[in-house]
């Protein structure tokens, strides 16, 4: 192959890889009710249009014997030995806020998937998808309700 040749082809690779990878920024604000307790755990998770987990986002409560609590979470990712990795930090307080930020790909805005988030409190109630926000523009800026735990989740994209 000449040189000109390859160059043109490394020159095309590299334009046309960033727009096949390009992903936009997804943040979660979740503000927690006042409900009382210990500190919650919650699981924040991607699944796709049929419901099945994608990838873990965000588990904040490091101590893997509670994360049973987040049962959906706990039984859709089961097989995921990465579930956990570089993607866990401490209990949220009752009352306090968090915010989960991920780097999503654009294909998957607006194409069915929702960001799911399980919560659970020591000595109190579990709660599978607490709540379900859809991973659609429609929905940016717009508070979704929790059941239990969580006052209400707004989802940001950049």
């Amino acid at each position: 192959m000449s040189k000109p040749l390859l160059t043109i082809l490394a020159t095309a690779s590299a334009l046309a890889l960033p727009a096949l990878a390009h992903s936009r920024q997804v943040t979660l604000t979740a503000q927690l009710k006042d409900y009382g307790g210990n500190g919650a755990y919650v699981a924040a998770y991607l699944t796709d249009a049929k419901g099945a987990y994608v990838r873990t986002l965000w588990v904040a409560g490091g101590k893997a014997k509670y994360h049973k609590h987040l049962s959906d979470w706990n039984r859709l990712s089961a097989g995921d030995a990465k579930r956990l990795d570089g993607v866990t930090g401490a209990s949220v307080g009752a009352g306090r806020t968090l915010k989960v930020t991920a780097d999503l790909a654009d294909a998957l805005i607006d194409a069915g998937y929702e960001i799911r988030l399980d919560a659970a409190a020591e000595d109190m109630r579990d709660s599978p998808s607490e709540v379900r926000v859809p991973l659609s523009t429609a929905n940016v800026g717009k508070p979704q309700a929790g059941k239990q735990y969580i006052q209400a989740v707004t989802l940001q994209l950049k």
